[in-house]
Order: structure tokens, then sequence, then C-alpha cells
């Protein structure tokens, strides 16, 4: 009795799953297949805040490899071009402690305007004009947060962002 009701929620199970995403379950990559590589150079920075490109273009080209089938190769070899410009980085005070007025909650906010390119046929694959990702840190004690832990926050969460994105639409 026990068995037949295993081999039942078996067959129930595999026949749910299905090649094709969009008609049911699915154990197949969510990536498109037809790329095999991208290239990500460094991203732009419109804002005053240095070296958040740098920490930007490292996470997600860690996201890439870590998530997707695609490899990172330079520019003369990819399928594909992922190419992004932080646009704004805001700091918006949440709270503020009563007695010495500083801020004691800090919200990270930064835009990016991102793309990625097809390069055999030129065409746009993703892309997205003002994205963006927020993070909290705490400045004041006893946490004293620096501010890097909040872009080094915000920046794995729009990384993460990206590449979620570059999954096939269902």
């Amino acid at each position: 009795m026990i068995r037949s009701i295993i081999i039942a929620c078996c067959f129930l199970v595999m026949t749910n799953c299905q090649i094709d995403p969009r008609i049911g379950y699915s154990s197949t990559t969510l990536y498109p297949k037809q790329y095999q590589s991208v290239w990500v150079p460094i991203f732009g920075n419109n804002t005053m805040e240095r070296n958040l490109e740098f920490m930007l273009t490292d996470a997600v080209i860690k996201e890439i490899q870590s998530r997707t089938p695609y490899r990172i190769v330079g520019e003369h070899i990819a399928d594909t071009q992922l190419t992004g410009t932080i646009t704004s980085v805001e700091l918006q005070t949440i709270s503020q402690s009563r007695i010495t007025g500083l801020d004691n909650e800090v919200l990270l906010n930064v835009v990016i305007d991102f793309e990625w390119l097809d390069l055999a046929g030129g065409e746009r694959i993703v892309g997205k004009r003002h994205f963006s990702s927020s993070k909290l840190f705490i400045p004041s004690r006893p946490s004293s947060e620096p501010i890097e832990i909040g872009q080094f926050a915000v920046v794995q969460q729009l990384a993460s962002d990206i590449v979620d994105l570059m999954q096939a639409s269902w």
C-alpha cells in the first residue's frame, strides 16, 4: 500500500516537470541557452562615490560565475556584453539619536542603468534604467559601521538582482 502511494507520488511529480518552464515545473536552466559567454567591462560611475563601480563590477562577475552557465571572457571572444553605469548614490537618514542628534540608521540607495547585449546581432537581451537597491547601515555607537558596510551590502544586492534579470522570461 505505502509502496503504491510512493510510486503514484513519483509519477505525479515526474509528469508535472516540463522542458518548457512556461508550461509547468522544469529542471532545465532558466538562462538563455544560445549564449555561452559574457564580457563585463568596468561599470561607469556618474557620482562622486569612488570605487563603487569596481565593487559592483566585481560582484556582478562573481554572481555570473556562481549562478549562471556563462563564462566570463574578454571582449573579442564574448557572445554577450553586460554594461552599466551608476547614476545616483544617496544617503537617507532613517533615525537619529534623541540625545546626540547623530544618525542612528542610514539607508544607502544606489541607482544604476544597465544593459545586456547580444554582440552577434547587436540586440538588447535585457536592460533597465533607474534600477535601484537600498541597504541599511548603522554608523552610530555601539555598531559604528563605516559607510563601506552599506556599500558592500547594496552592491551585493544589485549584483544578485542583475543576474536574476538575466534569466529567461517565463
